[in-house]
């Protein structure tokens, strides 16, 4: 009665068990309206040293459609990155066959209904049974109908380990469904030539009476993807294809997939072809086949055809005109009161004080020259500006201009007293103060970039560190040049009052452009962080004020000295920790609300294929030149009234916090930084046109004329 009792309880307790068995092999599902995505293995349990497949499911909602390997004329693959215990190995995604989905006038390579996107796993030698084998799994991909949207999902699967694996019929069914249905070798070779503007693919022992035949490749500067591909049958069939307009053979083997249908069968071959010589050394040699973007460029980017000598030249004129952007006038304020004090110096002191300015000024350069070529050997795409992408640094210069305005009207003196302010500040503490002068003035110029500054820092970041170093360092000598040639000249500077009590006044009100500096970078990381920025930055003035305060009333004893500067240090390293944990970059860059939509470059191709041009503006709140282009020109109602006329979409591309893909965006421009206007006909594939960086409205209203004009001629018969 007991046995049968325990036996009963055992199939009862297995049956309720079972659901779950069954369930183990996939993931749970990662759902949107468009995608249902799981992660699915082909077993319940796991050996050591076993290999095994998973597949990344994707149930896709009717019409839409995600990517193949090479996306086609828009879009972008999926893609996977996998975190497995140590000793585990994942492999690459092995891509079904592609279809030619059309949405006119482009043709993407993709898949639509439901995808399995085969992967084999192996599991480490010295897995112990017992225990369990933990797939983890972040994948990315682009779904799209008439519009494009990225998505992304984790998956996670907790597969036991045993001395034996064990399969899961169900889920080994489809993914060896999958694996069967991937495309295999082709049974011949082909051969790829050039036949004028077409080419020629030749297939010998391709079956005869195929149908639907169309050929994948896996580059895509290879051939136009929206081109019919039409086959010369015979004893050796061509399949005629049309180059591409940005032809490129990464390599003298072509390779990609050929699918027909052969008594009404669908099949599908993977096709290794040989290039012709001729066709070889004809073509414009590439570094990859890999996509660099969505939207495609024909032109050199701007700065990517410079020899160095005009870089050079470029970055000498724009440091010059640097000089004379919004965000340097409150350190032009600092210059001209430091010659105010030395209009009556000797002229070797004059000079001193302009060399020392020229070394900060270098200095400064060279370090943020340094950090860019350090950053981008290993591996991250930065610019012009980048520093001001970290809020606790935003807060920094903050509470420095805070300072530097507090020491202006009297709160603190450094280098001598207010009675001692002429003499004593330029013999002993103005040495120091035009050496930091110069360092200043180039932290508060990153946020602007200059006419001809975008072509030349573009050329800098692409070439070695020996050359990027000159550029910058013409662009400093460029920045500092009126600043060096006044103090090479003290005629001018005797055209100054004596020093007298106006100073004293002059000093007090140039504080004030200090302040309305530290609350525009405030406002910077309000942006980029939201409240916890303001309190972090109000945090830290707060601290500033103290610190200095507190220094200022423990002069005098040693021991109060000594307990004024432990305090200071404690407090300030306080106040810096609380920067850090709360001035966060937010998690996304996209245009700030009520003001544009957000720029990606799928959202530019299916607006292009929608016949709408399109203005993008690449701008970020810490670039001062970006928001006066926007005040004396974006914003004025005639270039919005001229836009709502001509159909132009306004996208934003929102650089205020990091983003790669818009850092990879002004790099293909040739751009360092930030601001960058292009301007696109609604016409696919369509190149757009660059705007300089100092706009009217005049100018953008002209831009967006031709743009639309552009199209009108297109679309006419």
């Amino acid at each position: 009665m007991d046995g049968r009792r325990f036996l009963s309880r055992a199939v009862l307790a297995l049956g309720l068990l079972a659901p779950s068995l069954g369930l183990a092999a996939e993931s749970e599902a990662v759902t949107s309206p468009r995608v249902t995505a799981t992660l699915l293995s082909s077993r319940d349990t796991v050996a050591p040293g076993e290999r095994f497949q998973v597949a990344l499911v994707q149930k896709l909602a009717p019409h839409w459609h995600t990517y193949w390997l090479n996306p086609g004329d828009s879009g972008e693959p999926t893609r996977i990155n996998w975190d497995l215990p140590a000793g585990a190995a994942a492999g690459d995604i092995r891509w079904p066959a592609p279809q030619a989905i059309r949405v006119e006038p482009l043709v993407n390579f993709g898949f639509e209904g439901t995808v399995l996107l085969p992967v084999e796993i192996t599991v480490p030698a010295d897995a112990k049974p017992g225990t369990t084998f933990a797939l983890k799994a972040d994948a990315t991909w682009l779904v799209c109908e008439k519009i494009c949207i990225p998505e992304e999902g984790s998956f996670s699967l907790e597969l036991p380990i045993a001395a034996a694996g064990v399969p899961d019929q169900s889920a080994q069914e489809r993914i060896d469904a999958a694996l069967a249905a991937l495309p295999g070798p082709a049974p011949f070779r082909g051969k790829l030539r050039g036949d004028g503007e077409k080419l020629a693919l030749e297939l010998p022992g391709l079956p005869a009476g195929v149908s639907d035949l169309r050929f994948f490749p896996i580059s895509d500067t290879l051939i136009e993807h929206a081109a019919e591909q039409s086959l010369a049958a015979g004893a050796a069939p061509v399949l005629t294809l049309v180059r591409s307009g940005v032809f490129k053979l990464p390599q003298p083997e072509v390779s990609g997939v050929l699918t027909f249908r052969e008594d009404g069968e669908p099949r599908a071959f993977a096709l290794a072809a040989d290039a012709d010589p001729a066709l070889v050394a004809a073509a414009a040699p590439a570094a990859s086949a890999a996509r660099p973007a969505v939207v495609k460029i024909a032109t050199p980017p701007e700065g990517a055809d410079l020899s160095l000598w005009a870089a050079l030249a470029f970055a000498f004129a724009g440091g010059l005109i640097l000089n004379l952007m919004p965000c340097v006038l409150p350190v032009l304020f600092i210059k001209a009161l430091g010659f105010a004090q030395l209009a009556h110096a000797s002229r070797g002191e004059v000079r001193e004080q302009g060399l020392l300015f020229l070394c900060g000024v270098l200095l400064t350069f060279m370090v943020l020259a340094g950090a860019v070529i350090a950053l981008g050997a290993l591996g991250n795409s930065v610019g012009w500006g980048f520093q001001l992408q970290s809020p606790p640094l935003v807060i920094a210069l903050a509470v420095v201009m805070v300072l530097i305005g507090l020491n202006l009207i009297g709160a603190f003196e450094i280098g001598g007293s207010v009675v001692g302010f002429g003499d004593g500040l330029a013999r002993r503490g103005g040495r120091f103060g035009a050496f930091m002068t110069g360092v200043l003035a180039v932290v508060v110029a990153t946020p602007c970039t200059a006419p001809f500054m975008g072509a030349a820092m573009g050329y800098a970041v692409t070439q070695p560190p020996a050359v990027a170093l000159s550029v910058f360092a013409a662009l400093a000598l460029g920045f500092a040049l009126p600043v060096v040639a006044l103090s090479f000249a003290p005629g001018l500077l005797r055209l100054l009052p004596k020093p007298g009590r106006w100073m004293l006044v002059l000093k007090q009100a140039f504080a004030f452009p200090m302040f309305a500096t530290a609350i525009w970078l405030i406002w910077v990381a309000s942006v980029q962080s939201g409240p916890q920025g303001v309190l972090a930055a109000l945090v830290a003035v707060l601290a500033a004020g103290f610190v200095v305060w507190l220094v200022g009333v423990t002069r005098g004893t040693l021991p109060r000295r000594v307990f004024g500067a432990v305090l200071a240090a404690l407090v300030a390293l306080g106040a810096g920790w609380f920067t850090v944990q709360n001035a966060v970059p937010g998690a996304t860059t996209e245009a700030r609300a009520g003001e544009t939509e957000a720029w990606s470059p799928e959202r530019v191709a299916a607006l292009q294929a929608q016949g709408k041009p399109v203005f993008v503006n690449f701008t970020a709140a810490w670039c001062i030149t970006c928001l006066a282009n926007e005040r004396v020109a974006l914003s004025r109602q005639e270039v919005k009234d001229a836009f709502a006329r001509l159909g132009i979409v306004y996208l934003k591309a929102d650089w205020t916090n990091r983003d790669a893909r818009i850092a990879q965006a002004l790099g293909e421009q040739g751009r360092a930084g930030v601001p960058l206007y292009l301007v696109y006909p609604g016409r696919a594939g369509a190149q757009a046109e660059v705007l300089p960086q100092l706009l009217t409205a005049d100018a953008v209203i002209a831009a967006a004329e031709r743009a639309a004009g552009r199209e009108a001629k297109t679309a006419a018969p």
